[in-house]
């Protein structure tokens, strides 16, 4: 039967069919999304009832294996990197100046130096950069740094950056780990020098904190000698906290090797490894027989700061930066007598 013009046009069961499917199926997709990525008992189960399935092996922080980074082509790639790029750019914003290699001659000139675990203080992610270039050799090529597992090691991009650039290897800041310690004691025992910040992190003030028994620790389980570093300058150029980095000067000053005697205890090595790098701090800013007299009087300035807190602490703590190179401001101004007009 033909249909008629002036007849309403009504749609197909065909048409109508299709779209209550199309209503239907936006209703329930997200439904069936969500019960998806819920899986069992929504779905059927992808392990069979009662079998345990043991978690991924972590691969991040204390975990990550940097046995790559130490292999002959990322040697010589990190080599490229410090002695390049690294050292351009340390000598730009920090130009360093570089006191007491001397006191390493020694053991440089043996035919088989070894190696060593340097102890500086702490102020600046700079730190780790400076070390790598002002540290002499034969220590230079063959060294490790031993950074915060929680912040170097979080994430992939990040660990691969620092085990290549820096060769650095994980490490608990709190705590020195069975784990760590053993994979320390193995470098080591390679000939793999290692650089370790005995106060765990960079300072939160300016000022310096209390020594970890880490590198006393250390030492004591290899047989290799600690070296006091003082590091300073660097807090002020790219100190916690500050967004970018400022142009300064600084300057490092290495020690004598030091060793645990038999009557002392990781405690007590470790009290004396910060006051030798509290010395060579009094020694950046005066000379080496002045600082020599106040350890000896017990009056060397703490790496601490002083007692009180507050405007007062960040007042003296400004007044220490200003000493400048070598203690000048500290040095008696010559006063030359008035002979008249």
């Amino acid at each position: 039967m033909a249909r008629r013009d002036d007849a309403p046009w009504k749609p197909s069961n065909l048409a109508k069919a299709a779209k209550f499917g199309d209503l239907v199926e936006r209703l329930t997709h997200p439904i069936a999304r969500r019960a998806y990525k819920r899986g069992f008992p929504y779905l059927p189960p992808t392990v069979p009832m009662g079998v345990e399935v043991p978690e991924d092996a972590p691969t991040l922080g204390a975990d990550y294996d940097t046995e790559w980074a130490r292999s002959s082509v990322a040697s010589i790639v990190r080599r490229g990197l410090v002695e390049g790029p690294v050292r351009l750019a340390v000598k730009g914003i920090a130009s360093p100046t570089v006191y007491g290699t001397d006191r390493l001659s020694d053991l440089a000139r043996l035919d088989d130096a070894p190696p060593l675990i340097f102890a500086p203080n702490h102020h600046s992610h700079l730190d780790t950069a400076l070390m790598a270039v002002a540290v002499p050799e034969p220590w230079r090529s063959k060294l490790v740094v031993a950074a915060a597992a929680d912040y170097f090691f979080d994430k992939r991009w990040k660990a691969t950056m620092a085990a290549l650039a820096l060769n650095a290897i994980p490490i608990d800041r709190e705590v020195t780990g069975r784990k760590s310690s053993d994979m320390i004691r193995e470098l080591i025992e390679d000939g793999w020098s290692l650089v370790i910040y005995p106060e765990g992190g960079r300072s939160p003030d300016g000022w310096g904190q209390d020594f970890k028994g880490g590198a006393a620790y250390l030492s004591s389980r290899t047989g290799a000698p600690v070296v006091p570093v003082f590091i300073d300058g660097t807090g002020s150029i790219y100190g916690k906290g500050m967004k970018r980095p400022k142009r300064g000067t600084t300057k490092v000053v290495f020690g004598h090797p030091l060793r645990a005697d038999e009557s002392e205890n990781t405690r007590r090595f470790s009290s004396r490894i910060e006051r030798a790098v509290t010395t060579l701090g009094d020694e950046s800013l005066t000379d080496y027989w002045s600082s020599r007299q106040r350890a000896a009087r017990q009056e060397s300035p703490k790496l601490t700061g002083p007692e009180y807190t507050g405007w007062r602490r960040q007042w003296a703590l400004s007044e220490r930066r200003s000493m400048g190179d070598a203690g000048v401001r500290r040095r008696q101004k010559r006063r030359w007598p008035n002979l008249g007009d």
